[in-house]
């Protein structure tokens, strides 16, 4: 799942996905409407933007792990801050993908993530 209020990056997401050979089962453009989806999909992981419309990640993140644990978490974001990404982590993100991305790199994280305690 996606989760992220640019249009473009979701679409970049979603080559990222369909090159890992990954199934996209829900796409989300804030942080309401990424909990909506993300309950009623219960993906394998969840790309989450940090900075978003009506509910941060971070608030997002709380939310989603406290009603499902063991819910994989990668957060994206623009933002250098280790605090915030510090902060992301010790609420139940697994790791962070900085923006500008390339494929690579997501496909790394996507992979490593979906294989943590599997």
């Amino acid at each position: 799942m996606v989760a992220d209020d640019s249009d473009a990056i979701r679409m970049v997401l979603k080559d990222v996905i369909d090159i890992g050979h990954h199934e996209l089962v829900a796409e989300a453009v804030n942080g309401i409407e990424a909990v909506e989806k993300f309950n009623a999909t219960k993906p394998d992981l969840l790309l989450l933007d940090l900075a978003m419309p009506k509910k941060d990640g971070l608030d997002t993140i709380k939310e989603i792990i406290a009603n499902n644990p063991n819910a994989k978490i990668v957060m994206i974001t623009a933002s250098d801050n280790l605090k915030t990404m510090q902060e992301c982590l010790k609420e139940g993100a697994l790791s962070y993908i900085l923006k500008p991305f390339d494929f690579d790199q997501v496909l790394k994280i996507i992979s490593r993530t979906l294989h943590k305690n599997s």
